[in-house]
């Protein structure tokens, strides 16, 4: 018997819009074994480091514009250090993080509400946004960490100061907080998907 995650990633897409999703998560998958092809083995690992968050949508269920977005934004996200962007474009580096620590956070809060530990997408919204923005901050400290661990570690070529870290987790943390708003009013995944909990039962009528 497989597990409902098991069977959201082995489902077959239903409609354009979910072929799409796939298909770019596809690209994404690639792209790592080009980027070990033809780059560095240090920038294919940063590649290989995304890949799990370009297959989380899958697995969870997320509707097919969410899953793109996010994969999408990850894919964006990993080749922009191979061609040092970050470096290159001074404002690259915020942007990349709003969107996704936002995205991220998204998928962290879909996966609390199919076990039942938070009120489902769409419903409490107060819930929905203060826990989003919260999840985003969290992930936002441990890609810094990662970044640290990579600098410190891996290669000097990691783009690592105080105040960029400073301004990775405001910036991060308002990302989560604009895609906190989206979970409070849009239904993020398959209706089937997210089950209600009964614990929370009572919180999704709160406005």
């Amino acid at each position: 018997m497989t597990t409902p995650m098991i069977d959201n990633f082995i489902r077959p897409p239903r409609g354009l819009t979910e072929t799409v999703a796939d298909l770019i998560r596809i690209g994404g998958v690639l792209s790592f074994f080009v980027a070990l092809a033809f780059f560095e083995l240090t920038e294919a690992a940063v590649i290989a480091f995304t890949l799990p968050g370009m297959l989380i949508a899958r697995f969870l269920g997320m509707t097919p514009i969410p899953d793109a977005i996010l994969t999408t934004s990850l894919i964006i996200a990993a080749w922009s250090n191979v061609f040092e962007l970050y470096t290159s474009i001074a404002w690259w580096d915020m942007v990349i993080h709003f969107i996704c620590a936002g995205g991220l956070a998204v998928a962290a809060y879909v996966y609390l509400a199919r076990i039942g530990a938070v009120p489902p997408p769409g419903t409490h919204r107060v819930a929905a946004i203060a826990l989003t923005t919260s999840l985003g901050l969290s992930l936002g400290v441990l890609w810094e960490v990662v970044e640290w661990v990579g600098f410190t570690y891996v290669t000097s070529q990691i783009y690592v100061t105080y105040e960029d870290t400073i301004s990775d987790l405001v910036v991060g943390g308002l990302g989560a907080l604009v895609c906190g708003v989206a979970v409070a009013h849009v239904p993020l995944v398959r209706e089937e998907q997210v089950p209600a909990s009964p614990q929370l039962e009572c919180l999704s009528t709160s406005p």
